[in-house]
């Protein structure tokens, strides 16, 4: 359970920030800027020009609408600190993204599990501007609003190698277009320039079936040639592939369980 709660909105969509949560979006930004610059994709660096995130306060949900709305259609709808599944498939099949309305506390810059304001604004809105990406998403939303429970655990994984934690080849070049790296220091460094992860083709059944943990470091990333693969993903018969990697099974993980005194994680 997370210890965060999101801030009120009024009835226009904004949120009455403090001064020092406007000093931490400041300094977050700042410090992310400058390594995503060379290490992320062409799509989210130009999502990025045009949201045109202000640096020096935290953005308000109706000026990012104004932007994606226009671009893909999609609308970012403010949320609690927690939703259920359901809730979360059910604002993705209907292009809306939830953010939580809370930024992280000084305590927990580095490192934080909870998804918070600036790791949805940040990490993921300006993939949101590019139509393929949103198309898969959107299309993702809608079929694990249909799932139930063991195949959206196999539907997990799908959206963790890729919405969250995907490389992309550019140029000769491998580049980042998942927001969970986009939106950490440690591991935008750690996906491109540290020899310990693998970094495999991206294959659908493969990505279905590899167990991930949120609390480390991940093992793996799973890299597409070209952003227009996630487009092409959504032309398949995404709920025959679940059942596919349902009967094969999972992979053994590629790294040790967790320890019980360890940060809050969860192996999916």
């Amino acid at each position: 359970m997370t210890h965060y709660v999101s801030n009120p909105v009024d009835e226009h969509g904004y949120v009455s920030w403090s001064e020092e949560e406007h000093a931490i979006w400041r300094d977050l930004v700042e410090r992310q800027l400058h390594l995503v610059q060379d290490r992320a994709c062409q799509e989210y660096l130009r999502g990025l020009e045009l949201l045109d995130l202000p640096r020096d306060r935290v953005p308000q949900l109706p000026d990012i609408n104004k932007i994606l709305q226009q671009a893909t259609g999609w609308q970012v709808v403010p949320v609690p600190a927690l939703i259920s599944f359901d809730r979360f498939f059910e604002l993705l099949a209907n292009k809306c993204f939830p953010v939580a309305t809370f930024l992280r506390s000084r305590e927990e810059f580095d490192y934080l599990q909870e998804p918070d304001f600036f790791h949805e604004i940040f990490g993921h809105c300006a993939m949101l501007t590019n139509p393929q990406f949103a198309h898969f998403t959107h299309v993702y939303g809608q079929l694990g609003y249909e799932a139930d429970s063991k195949q959206r655990a196999f539907l997990a994984r799908l959206y963790w190698f890729t919405v969250e934690f995907g490389l992309v080849n550019q140029d000769g070049q491998m580049k980042i277009y998942g927001g969970g790296i986009l939106s950490s220091p440690g591991e935008t460094l750690y996906a491109l320039d540290s020899k310990v992860p693998v970094r495999a083709t991206f294959e659908l059944n493969t990505v279905l079936r590899t167990p991930y943990r949120i609390d480390i470091m991940q093992p793996i990333y799973f890299k597409l040639d070209d952003i227009s693969e996630l487009y092409q993903l959504t032309r398949l018969d995404l709920a025959a592939e679940v059942e596919h990697a349902m009967q094969a099974g999972l992979y053994p993980p590629l790294f040790p369980p967790k320890e019980q005194h360890s940060k809050g994680s969860e192996l999916c």
